[in-house]
Formats: structure tokens, C-alpha cells, sequence
């Protein structure tokens, strides 16, 4: 357990006026941002790193947070994207083979704030009643904090609701993607043999799941997400892959949509969506989204295959969500979380179109839906000798 903290050096002000003091680590400053809880034991970095983090402010239930230290292995981005962290321990000084260094001083040298000595479990509760609430959170060493202006802050928060944050986190040119998944004992290999031609379109894309299509065979392009139908058709390829991300999938539909529907009217190639490409998938089809009360956020998210009965435990990190019942006719329900009922994938009965709202690739998490990245492999394969 950590030393007793005689003075708090970090603040965390929720928009209801609720205060929690703490011991700041990372960077000092103050943030303004959405606060969500994470359910995942291992990954923090990966989580971090995670561009669907834009604009929230990350509580790990687990307790046990920065006792692996940081590597540039589990970097699922550049940068952290998240805004910062909320911790129940502070972090200890690092023991794994891995480790290159420490958490702490990898979020100070980014610029992302983090506070330890939590009470995490009345944390979690309050975002559960408020439905993932608006903060603010300042680390000052010397523990002084205008509570009054932190509240203000908090409470002047917009709000992800109409907030676009795939412009902010997708790539600024295009770049083809090479490395496939980790392996013992080489680390990360690359692609010398692919056999589908694959766009991806970055709205804020995990390498991982880049890593992951790679290992099914894929030369992967990627894309801005403002990329055009004309743009993807461009490269001429078997098939078009959807990508994660943060912020309002209506606000990012105002551009996406038009183009996945530009493309489905100019080819029969095999689509692929996750997580926001799912929800951009769903929307240009016809459905519609909504805001959800905290969100689904951790690695052990059961879900079940409606069609199969498998039931599978996932990686999830969304605040948005699909609504079932507003699915056009030619797109089923494929799965549906065994939490809440929501949906959790899709697919057109007639075309090799189908998207998931978990994260199948993990990173972290389990690997229980990795199948269905050969799913769509065996698509472009199928279109290819039709």
C-alpha cells in the first residue's frame, strides 16, 4: 500500500461539485475532458495509446496499475490519446522483462496527468449513476487548487455528444502498413506475401488491428478519414476495412457515410467495420446511433453470436452504440452483449458487408474473436475466384 498522502498534490472535480484529492504522477497541469471507467486487468498502456480515448479521462478498476512499466512494443498510437488516468495505487517502481521504463515518466514526457490514491470503487459508482460524468483534473505539486474553477470547468465541458474526433486522431497523409502480430521469439515480422489488396480507413486506428489484417494476408493502405469514394477506388482494392475511433459516429457520419455508400454502389468488394466503423457501417446503411449512460470499456465483455450461440469474451471501449431496432431490412443482428442486450455486430444478408462493435484484435484482451479477421480474408478470397 502506498505511504499515507499528507497533502493531496492532484484534484479530480466532477460537474456535480463531487471532489476526489489524490497524489498526482506524470505531467502537471490540468485537463477538462469525459470521465469513463476501465474493467481491464492488463493493457493500460495499450489503453492509453488508444485513439478511441480522445477526449475522456481513463478510471482503472484494477489496482495494480503501472506495475509492468512502459515498452514502445504496446504503443497502439504515436502518443497517448486519452487525457489522463485515475488510479487506485500509485504506481510502483516497475518489474517485468519487458519494461523500459516507468509509467509515470512516460505520461510526463507526454503531456498526460494522472492521480493515485483513488477511492476508484466510489468513483466507478458515480459514473454509473451520472452516466460517464464531465471533469476536471489539475496535478500541482505544490497542492494548490481553485476547487471553484475546476467545477466551472468541468461543467463547461462540452460533451462528446456532436463532437467529431476522427479529424483530430486519424493520420494526416496516407501510409502502407506492413507488420503483422507479436510473435515469440521475434517480436513483430513483416509482411512479405500478402494477398489481398486492403484500404483501411483510419479514424483512429489501433496498430493492432493493422497488424492483425497484415497477418491474414492483407497489403494494407490506410487512409484519412476524410479519405473519398474516389480516393479508395483509386487503389483498386479487394476490400475495405473500417477502423476504430473516438467522438459522436453522427458527427463523423457527415463525411463517412457518404463515402461507404459511394463505394457499396460502385463495388461488391467485402467491407469490414470495428467499433466506430462499425457504427459509420451501420449508419450508412440506414440505422441509427445513440449515446450510451457510461459505456462499455474493458477486456472482459461477454458477447454472444446470435447466429452460432458461441458465446465470447471481448475487448470493448465505446459510449455510442447502435440501436438494433432501427436496422434497415437486408442487415441482421450477428451479436448482442450479454450485459445490456446492445447490439454488438451486423452484417447485410447479401454481401460480404459485416462489422463488430468490440475490438477483435485486443490489445488488450483476449483473442476468443480473431477469427474474424480471417472471416473477411476468406471474403476477398471468395470474391476473387467467383
Amino acid at each position: 500500500m502506498p505511504d499515507a498522502i499528507v497533502k493531496p498534490t492532484a484534484c479530480l472535480a466532477l460537474a456535480d461539485g463531487t471532489i476526489f484529492y489524490g497524489k498526482g504522477f506524470g505531467a502537471t497541469g490540468q485537463k477538462v475532458a469525459e470521465l469513463c471507467f476501465n474493467t481491464a486487468m492488463t493493457g493500460y498502456q495499450e489503453i492509453m495509446t488508444d485513439p478511441s480515448y480522445a477526449g475522456q479521462v481513463v478510471t482503472f478498476t484494477f489496482p495494480h496499475i503501472g506495475n509492468t512499466g512502459v515498452n514502445p512494443e504496446d504503443d497502439e498510437t504515436a502518443d497517448p490519446v486519452a487525457e489522463g488516468l485515475v488510479v487506485k495505487w500509485d504506481p510502483t517502481e516497475p518489474s517485468n522483462w519487458r519494461s523500459a521504463g516507468e509509467l509515470s515518466d512516460w505520461l510526463a514526457k507526454r503531456g498526460r496527468v494522472g492521480i493515485g490514491g483513488v477511492d476508484t470503487r466510489r468513483l466507478t459508482r458515480a459514473i454509473r449513476q451520472q452516466g460517464a460524468p464531465h471533469v476536471a483534473m489539475s496535478h500541482d505539486p505544490e497542492g494548490n487548487f481553485d476547487i471553484e474553477a475546476l467545477v466551472a470547468a468541468a461543467r463547461a465541458f462540452p460533451g462528446l455528444v456532436g463532437l467529431d474526433l476522427a479529424k483530430e486522431v486519424t493520420c494526416a497523409q496516407s501510409y502502407r502498413w506492413d507488420e503483422m502480430r507479436w510473435a515469440w521469439p521475434d517480436g513483430f515480422q513483416k509482411q512479405e506475401a500478402p494477398i489481398h489488396k486492403v484500404v483501411a480507413i483510419d479514424y483512429g486506428a489501433k496498430r493492432n488491428i493493422l497488424r492483425c489484417l497484415s497477418s491474414v494476408g492483407c497489403d494494407v493502405t490506410v487512409l484519412p478519414a476524410t479519405a473519398t469514394a474516389d480516393d479508395v477506388m483509386a487503389l483498386s482494392p479487394d476490400g475495405l476495412f473500417l477502423s476504430n475511433g473516438p467522438g459522436d459516429p453522427a458527427a463523423t457520419g457527415e463525411y463517412a457515410v457518404p463515402m461507404i455508400q459511394a463505394v457499396m454502389e460502385r463495388s461488391d468488394m467485402p467491407i469490414f467495420g470495428i467499433c466506430l466503423g462499425h457504427q459509420m457501417l451501420a449508419l450508412a446503411l440506414g440505422a441509427k446511433t445513440v449515446k450510451m449512460n457510461h459505456g462499455h470499456h474493458g477486456a472482459n465483455h461477454p458477447v454472444k453470436d446470435v447466429e452460432t450461440g458461441k458465446v465470447e469474451i471481448t475487448s470493448m471501449n465505446h459510449g455510442f452504440t447502435v440501436d438494433s431496432q432501427t436496422l434497415p431490412q437486408g442487415v441482421i443482428e450477428t451479436h448482442v452483449s450479454l450485459f445490456d442486450g446492445s447490439n454488438c455486430g451486423i452484417r447485410m444478408t447479401d454481401r460480404p458487408v459485416f462489422s463488430v462493435q468490440y475490438h477483435p484484435e485486443a490489445s488488450p484482451g483476449p483473442i476468443d474473436s480473431m477469427y474474424l479477421f480471417d472471416r473477411f480474408s476468406s471474403a476477398m478470397k471468395e470474391r476473387a475466384t467467383a
